[in-house]
């Protein structure tokens, strides 16, 4: 039986390079995504899964039937949602779909993983960023949900180790996706100024291509300069 995979946000940006690469990697691949419209073609062992992640329930229920059919070694917590601005101009609705999406659902999926992961000595990687470990003005809450997934992972590998569980944090800093759709600004024009997606599914690739014995627990990917510019500027 191959080893499999299951990937959050897996239909575009981050979460889809790192499906890709697993595939590569001859992983069977269950990525998890709200949409899948425009990519018709995906690699051989890529399995999409259509589900709204806030839908806990069903959710478990999926994760339930894929653990029964397949060796579950590897988890990305990738899916997130970002809303920027004064803290004061959010409303409840939008903080709790921050919260829910980037740590509460990978706190439920990790809980209800854990045994079969310790069981194959499998790997938790949850895709944080940069924010977790800085002050954020016109983001508190979405760094705050980052921290709580960074802090989540540490503790997690402390507890899971021993068991031979790696957890990998990986924090990459300004993307060339889709998270910024409701921000006021993106990436700089400049390549320097942003990462791309398939340079952190590289790091997880790296991560997971470590011997035995050897754990990798947080990787941070910066661009070489910083620079963003505000949305309807050239």
């Amino acid at each position: 039986m191959k080893n499999a995979a299951i990937v959050t946000g897996a239909s575009s940006g981050i979460g889809l390079a790192i499906a890709e690469t697993l595939c590569r990697l001859g992983y069977e691949v269950f990525g998890i995504g709200r949409n899948f419209a425009g990519q018709e073609t995906m690699p051989d062992g890529f399995h999409r899964i259509v589900c709204d992640l806030l839908d806990a329930d069903r959710l478990c229920g999926i994760v339930k039937e894929i653990v029964s059919e397949n060796r579950v070694t590897v988890l990305v917590n990738n899916a997130g949602v970002a809303y920027y601005g004064p803290h004061e101009e959010l409303n409840a609705k939008k903080i709790q779909q921050m919260v829910r999406t980037n740590l509460e659902i990978p706190m439920i999926l990790t809980c209800q993983l854990l045994r079969e992961l310790k069981k194959n000595a499998g790997f938790v990687i949850n895709i944080s960023s940069v924010t977790a470990s800085g002050s954020n003005p016109h983001g508190c809450a979405y760094g705050a949900t980052k921290a709580g997934i960074a802090s989540f992972s540490r503790s997690l590998f402390d507890e899971a180790r021993k068991y031979g569980v790696r957890v990998v944090t990986i924090s990459p800093d300004m993307t060339r996706t889709n998270l910024y759709r409701n921000a006021d600004f993106r990436e700089g024009e400049e390549e320097e100024s942003y990462l791309l997606p398939g340079e952190v599914a590289a790091a997880v690739e790296y991560a997971l291509g470590q011997r035995e014995g050897l754990a990798v627990t947080d990787i941070t990917l910066k661009p070489q300069i910083h620079r963003i510019r505000r949305k309807g500027r050239s």
